[in-house]
């Protein structure tokens, strides 16, 4: 009865006190989830919109494409202009797409082998200039390939390269980037006890690598491979300045080729150019696609002690 009597008188002190409130944890936690929420929409909407601008245009047609509203549909012709894009001048447009695989994939198989190789050297082998070399790597990767353009068509030119599927696989297979991320993610995940042992129980370098080094390193060689094949398949300033005839251009210089037309014939082709840059979009939706696995089973693997 005491405590009552004293909590009643006590409580015309008090009464006028205001008592702060801490922000909850939790509430500042879901702020900051939806803020990245409206972010990552955002950034969607930006990265998906030139898409559908595509989209929405390789389904018109000439007419359609300069009168209708530019976002949205009007009529439906991508069959008529999907048979345009692959007959017109006796399929050229398949040759190039074959073209553009074979300096991509080739290429950048190739290279990302050669980066692999090149990168484990670096990191797990001790020879004198070692750092030299890695210091040349990385200085060289920092040049603009614009600027190695004219020094590659001067020394494919010396030889006879030019104008030859040589004169775009030949620089894809040497990428300093590629060899830079390879000697990184080699000394994350190639510990040197694993090494030893395997040189304890007789394995040679070759097999070391081939067996245990490429399979410990597939989600970095996944991720070397489709950044050099994106980097090769988008090129546009090296093709232009080594390959001269049609049958060896690559997609981009081909699609170029046909945006030039109408200002040389009068012939206007954009309605083949839109649609043949949508279908360049594809084998890199694909390749995408491809290598995920790759990458979940790299997570994975990383996860387990």
């Amino acid at each position: 009865m005491v405590l009552t009597e004293q909590t009643a008188t006590e409580r015309p002190e008090v009464r006028g006190v205001r008592r702060l409130s801490r922000p909850d944890p939790a509430s500042r936690g879901r702020g900051g989830q939806r803020f990245l929420l409206v972010g990552l929409v955002l950034a969607s909407v930006y990265g998906l919109f030139p898409v559908w601008w595509l989209i929405v245009a390789a389904t018109k047609d000439r007419t359609a494409l300069y009168q209708s509203n530019g976002l949205w549909f009007s009529g439906w012709h991508l069959w008529d202009n999907l048979h345009q894009v692959f007959t017109y001048q006796d399929g050229i447009f398949l040759r190039w797409t074959a073209n553009s695989l074979l300096y991509a994939g080739v290429g950048s198989l190739g290279g990302t082998l050669i980066a692999l190789a090149t990168g484990y050297g670096l990191a797990r082998f001790d020879f004198p200039g070692r750092n030299a070399i890695f210091a040349c790597v990385v200085g060289s990767f920092l040049i603009p390939i614009a600027l190695l353009t004219l020094p590659l068509y001067l020394l494919f030119s010396a030889i006879g390269m030019v104008d030859t599927p040589w004169a775009m696989l030949i620089p894809c297979l040497i990428n300093p980037f590629s060899v830079y991320l390879a000697k990184v993610y080699t000394e994350a995940t190639i510990p040197y006890e694993l090494l030893e042992a395997a040189r304890i129980d007789g394995a040679g370098e070759l097999r070391i690598f081939f067996s245990i080094v490429l399979r410990m390193m597939t989600t970095g060689g996944a991720t070397v491979f489709l950044l050099a094949f994106v980097n090769t398949w988008n090129a546009f300033f090296l093709p232009l300045t080594v390959l001269r005839g049609k049958e060896n251009w690559t997609l981009n210089l081909g699609l170029y080729n046909w945006t030039g037309t109408r200002l040389e014939s009068g012939i206007d082709l954009t309605g083949l150019v839109l649609t043949g840059a949508l279908l360049s979009i594809v084998p890199m939706a694909i390749m995408m696609v491809a290598m995920r696995r790759y990458w979940r089973t790299g997570v994975t693997l990383g996860a387990l002690k």
